[in-house]
């Protein structure tokens, strides 16, 4: 039988990693699988794994990075402090969550801002922003989360005055604003704010340039989209899978 992978989540249609891995196994001469599998609710993910006893792994996106936890049998211990997981491995019926956003996130931030360690303002409070914000404490970055609703310690759009703005050159969008086909839409940042010293970072991949990065690109900032951290993702969970 052949080994599976694949990919849950809800929806699914804008998802890069069934072709990814389709053409990385096709490269590599391998019978296995990778298939995504949109589920509805998280609670079918039990049905899942019982009817595909060949499923050796799998990824996990919006909107089940954090929901997914009560369902494994083990977290890594970067997993459980970021406290959301997009891999996972299954082995000897066992599963246990990883976060491979860490690696992803990391590597592509660095070749945006090089040896820079600015502060960062941090769009959005979902699992990819834990992530995010798990690489800008191990890089000893300081940031603030940015969120429609008022919590302690975060800031909402609206208190995003121009000495905030001016303080923070790192903005990095952890919301899927600006996914296709929803292409119109953006976080509400004062963009009229940006300079040349600003550095956008988009979690989103498809379209290539958001309406966020275009913003950004328009006033003179430095950008970068999603697509080389869901590489550096992709390539650290088949690391994970088959080590």
């Amino acid at each position: 039988m052949a080994r599976l992978y694949g990919l849950i989540g809800y929806p699914l249609g804008h998802s890069f990693s069934e072709k990814y891995f389709a053409a990385k196994l096709s490269s590599l001469h391998s019978d296995a699988l990778y298939r995504n599998f949109p589920l509805e609710r998280i609670d079918l993910l039990p049905t899942l794994i019982r009817s595909h006893p060949e499923l050796c792994g799998f990824n996990v996106t919006i909107p089940y990075k954090e929901q997914i936890i009560p369902y494994l049998d083990k977290l890594d211990e970067e997993a459980a402090r970021v406290g959301a997981v997009n891999c996972v491995r299954i082995e000897n019926g066992k599963l246990t969550g990883y976060n491979a956003d860490i690696y992803g996130f990391e590597s592509s931030l660095l070749t945006l801002i090089g040896g820079e360690r600015p502060a960062a303002l941090v769009l959005g409070s979902g699992g990819a922003s834990k992530a995010v914000k798990f690489v800008l404490s191990r890089l000893q970055m300081p940031f603030v989360e940015v969120s429609r609703t008022k919590r302690s310690g975060n800031l909402t759009y609206g208190e995003l005055s121009p000495e905030v703005m001016e303080r923070h050159l790192l903005i990095v969008n952890t919301t899927p604003l600006g996914t296709f086909p929803d292409t119109e839409s953006a976080p509400a940042i004062p963009y009229d704010l940006l300079t040349s010293r600003h550095c956008l970072f988009d979690l989103v991949y498809n379209p290539p340039l958001t309406r966020f990065l275009s913003q950004g690109q328009t006033h003179g900032a430095a950008i970068k989209n999603g697509y080389d951290m869901l590489v550096g993702q992709a390539e650290k969970s088949w690391e994970i899978w088959t080590r």
